[in-house]
């Protein structure tokens, strides 16, 4: 290893450091202080076009299959997404390129300055947003595509100016922070709309849909629902691809001036990579981010269409504050055998607590190894590794002996 990439890797490691030590001050919905990072690093209003996307299931595949069409293209792209599954630097990519660790270090240096007198401090988020905005700007990306990393309204992504909306599949979720019903959520996250502005929307519950067009009419504008699904050979598994595929194309055509050739379009369509979304990481093994109930009837479904009967020797892990009962109960039919490791996050309930609701959920058989890699050593054709992003990310890194540090946005 040459002293120049040990040296950018030690810079990033303290660049690091000091961000990751920013989840101390939590979560703080709201604009203000996100608006008032972006202008003073001069990234508030990019020169690229923006496509915005938040939902609660599929908008990171959505967001991974607007990038990579674009890019076949011949657009420079700039993706923006989260959280990380291994390397930080997955968050923030170019050209389908993660953002190096030297460039990463240095930015992260960049914003560190300029809020080192702030008080209150901008949350972990707003700050890697930041780190995002101006990598793009630096690399004059032409296309921006931004994950929402929480409901809409009040997150972070909604401070930078865009010219499409785009809603995924919207359930409840993290309804603490964006209310009980499916109107109230549906509501936060439909305020991504902007005025004027083309929107689209994946088919939703008439609730959902409701708060959606009264989001439009606030900002005279139309949202489109895209009904139908993609037909051409996608690089993502599953039927519900199909219509996060006709979900992105429909985002792209609605920029104005977008220009593809039904060749580069099909390109982007099948060579688009998304991790952690059904992922085959080895013969027979699946990675899958499932962690809501409306994404594991999709994660289950899609099990079926791959391996029939066959039933998963499923590595399983949860987030307390998820509808784990209802999740269990789903994803139970196709599990013949569980395997409950510890999880280096404290927001993923313990083994032995886990035990308990596998328990009441299946009759299938429980172990609850000692450590993670345990149960990674020996991994048959069948095996499933599913639930928690913390869960995925700690294994990939198991698998490829990387560094990984857990974090909890």
């Amino acid at each position: 290893m040459t002293r120049s990439i040990v040296n950018s890797q030690s810079s990033l490691v303290n660049a690091l450091d000091w961000l990751y030590s920013t989840q101390a001050f939590g979560i703080k919905l709201g604009l203000e202080g996100v608006t008032r990072l972006l202008s003073a690093c001069g990234v508030l209003y990019p020169r690229a076009q923006v496509i915005h996307v938040a939902g609660t299931n599929g908008k990171g595949s959505t967001c991974a299959f607007c990038e990579s069409v674009a890019r076949a293209a011949g657009y420079k792209t700039g993706l923006f997404t989260s959280p990380h599954l291994v390397e930080f630097s997955e968050r923030i990519r170019v050209n389908g390129q993660n953002i190096p660790d030297a460039d990463a270090a240095r930015l992260i240096g960049k914003v560190r300055e300029v809020v080192q007198d702030w008080d209150p401090c901008p949350t972990f988020f707003e700050l890697v947003l930041a780190v995002a905005m101006l990598w793009f700007a630096e690399q004059e990306v032409e296309l921006i595509v931004l994950e929402t990393g929480m409901g809409g309204r009040l997150d972070a992504t909604n401070a930078v100016p865009k010219d499409v909306a785009v809603l995924a599949p919207i359930g409840l979720d993290h309804t603490q922070y964006l209310g009980e019903t499916l109107y109230e959520v549906a509501g936060e996250k439909a305020a991504i709309l902007s005025w004027h502005r083309p929107a689209v929307s994946a088919p939703q519950e008439p609730e959902s849909m409701r708060a959606i067009h009264e989001a439009a009419q606030r900002m005279d504008t139309y949202c489109r629902v895209i009904t139908g699904e993609c037909d051409q050979p996608l690089g993502l598994k599953g039927v519900h691809q199909r219509r996060n595929a006709a979900l992105a194309l429909a985002a792209l055509r609605a920029l104005p001036h977008f220009l593809c050739s039904a060749e580069e379009e099909s390109r982007g369509l099948a060579e688009v990579r998304w991790p952690g979304r059904f992922e085959e990481v080895l013969p027979g093994v699946i990675m899958d981010g499932a962690h809501n109930p409306h994404a594991m009837q999709v994660l289950t479904r899609t099990w079926r269409e791959t391996f029939g009967e066959q039933k998963a020797r499923c590595i399983y892990a949860g987030s307390a504050d998820k509808a784990l009962d209802e999740v269990l109960e789903l994803l139970s039919p196709i599990v013949g055998e569980w395997v409950l490791p510890p999880v280096q996050s404290p927001r993923i309930l313990s083994p032995a607590e886990m035990a308990a609701k596998v328990q009441a959920a299946s009759a299938a058989p429980v172990s609850t190894p000692a450590t993670l890699s345990e149960c990674l050593t020996d991994m048959p054709a069948g095996t499933l590794i599913c639930g928690s992003f913390f869960l995925l990310g700690e294994a990939k890194a198991i698998l490829r002996s990387a560094d990984y540090r857990s974090t909890v946005q």
